[in-house]
């Protein structure tokens, strides 16, 4: 068989690269179609992964800026998968994509979406991509709105596809690359808030006061370490973390404290049983890190209205060294009530369409990868 791999961020790299691995080892063939975003070509280029680039690229201006680029990405990235897609004929169309939705729907090539947000959420999206998707794959906990019909739910979450740990093993000695005294630290993560489901510029997270601020909180607690898309000020510049792309993973494991306005790596570091602060206006929105925050206690989220209970908990939290051990415990509940997430994908790509049937007809059958 043949498999196409859409991605459009370096998270979903990670998402399908075990799958992806463990296809091509029986003997499939696969490819990764990527759009340049963040550093997902730095990270294929790192893992020594072939890719082909589409065009379509990330937008930084403003709302009718967004709009327009929007628009044109939707064109020139449908007409770049289409021609690669027609030379490569895959069997199979695999990713977080919504070109793939489209280009499967004029060349009858089936298109599997995988997408842990909620319809509400990323309207934009799932309107893009839902309506020509013939199957969407999510967690059990998230919302597809009006496409619910055309969901595969799983008991899971798409982060343990690689950060499980039986895929995944934290490694001290990365961290002592960059920290050599191997001491306390915390890691701060800040994003641009530029993508489809923020094209008002409505979702802002930690400004340069809050991060002063927070800084002058952790300081005297342990070292700080900040990770950030953007080009800092010049006074935050002694805190930003230069690390390999395939060190971060590790990096967040061993923090005592993972501060960030990032959905997807609160809830990774949700998936280390790191302990972890969101900071944005996402907050109480998103099912699968409403379930981690609620019923799991694996993280705690604050609205960016309220930068005073921010400090107020980072202070509580940085200095409460119970609270690693307290967040492992946290993790492996989590981890009995959930299925090993990479081995799912795989199982399901390669028997797909059988497997799709299968789970229909016997919902109990997910329990195999438990």
């Amino acid at each position: 068989m043949k498999y196409l791999f859409a991605l459009n961020h370096p998270a979903h790299y990670h998402l399908f690269k075990n799958s992806f691995n463990d296809l091509v080892s029986r003997g499939h063939s696969a490819v990764f179609a990527i759009r340049d975003k963040d550093i997902l070509a730095e990270l294929l280029i790192a893992e020594k992964k072939d890719f082909i680039r589409v065009a379509g690229k990330r937008n930084d201006g403003g709302t009718l800026s967004v709009l327009i680029g929007g628009a044109f990405n939707i064109i020139s990235q449908g007409i770049s998968l289409y021609k690669l897609v027609r030379k490569f004929r895959p069997d199979l169309m695999i990713g977080t994509d919504y070109s793939i939705t489209h280009t499967g729907k004029i060349l009858n090539i089936p298109s599997v979406v995988f997408n842990e947000d909620d319809y509400a959420v990323n309207r934009l999206f799932c309107n893009l991509a839902y309506p020509f998707a013939e199957t969407i794959v999510s967690p059990d906990v998230c919302d597809a709105g009006r496409f619910e019909w055309k969901k595969t739910g799983y008991p899971g979450y798409q982060k343990l596809a690689y950060l499980h740990p039986e895929v995944f093993t934290p490694d001290p000695g990365v961290v002592k690359k960059y920290i050599p005294d191997a001491g306390k630290y915390f890691l701060l993560r800040l994003v641009n808030y530029t993508a489809g489901h923020d094209i008002e510029k409505r979702h802002g997270g930690i400004t340069g006061d809050i991060l002063r601020r927070l800084i002058s909180v952790l300081s005297p607690e342990g070292k700080v370490l900040i990770s950030s898309e953007a080009v800092p000020d010049d006074e935050f510049k002694p805190y930003i973390l230069k690390a390999d792309v395939r060190d971060i993973h590790h990096l967040v494991a061993s923090s005592s404290l993972f501060i960030a306005d990032s959905q997807s790596m609160i809830v990774e570091a949700s998936m280390l049983g790191t302990p972890s602060i969101r900071f944005n206006s996402f907050v109480g929105t998103i099912s699968v890190l409403e379930e981690l925050e609620k019923k799991y206690r694996l993280t705690e989220g604050i609205l960016n209205t309220d930068p005073e209970l921010l400090l107020k908990t980072t202070a509580e939290m940085a200095s409460d060294n119970r609270l690693p051990l307290e967040y492992s415990i946290r993790r492996d509940e989590m981890l009995k009530e959930k299925i090993k997430v990479s081995p799912f994908f795989t199982w399901f790509i390669e028997n797909y369409p059988l497997s799709k049937q299968k789970l229909n007809s016997d919902p109990g059958f997910i329990n195999q990868f438990r």
